[in-house]
């Protein structure tokens, strides 16, 4: 059974991102299963330290992409619109090049808040950050 309302467009929330930190860090969603969204960013030089390894800031921000997507294609984007809260991160390997590749499942989904589970792991499989992400789901103000 999806979690997901109505049939949430990848090609479209991927377009959304044109001229926003998402296409500066390389970030791109690739796929919608039933109870997930997956997502994938370049090792590179927009996603680095200095020390040659993937940011933990770049990392957070592939998890709060994909929680946020996840959290908003969930819900009726006539009634509702939902933001991040709160995002917490443990990077458990280092990566210097190539991808990285995210899997974004709700944990909860309230009336009022959601909370999301985020893997991050390398080309290999093996896990390169985990991430929770806590995102409000707001009223969508009246258009006047």
């Amino acid at each position: 059974m999806s979690i997901w309302f109505g049939e949430p467009s990848l090609e479209w929330a991927n377009s959304r991102g044109e001229h926003a930190l998402i296409r500066a860090l390389g970030i791109e969603m690739t796929e919608i299963t039933d109870g997930s969204l997956k997502g994938r960013m370049p090792v590179d030089h927009r996603t680095r330290q200095p020390a040659g390894v993937l940011h933990g800031g770049a990392s957070v921000a592939l998890a709060e992409t994909l929680a946020s997507w996840g959290a908003s294609f969930t819900v009726d984007p006539a009634q509702y619109y939902c933001v991040g809260m709160e995002i917490n991160a443990n990077h458990v390997r280092p990566v210097s090049e190539g991808w990285v590749y995210a899997e974004a499942s709700p944990i909860t989904r309230g009336r009022t808040t959601q909370v999301w589970d985020i893997r991050i792991t390398d080309e290999a499989g093996r896990l390169v950050c985990v991430s929770r992400c806590t995102m409000a789901v707001l009223a969508t103000p009246s258009q006047y």
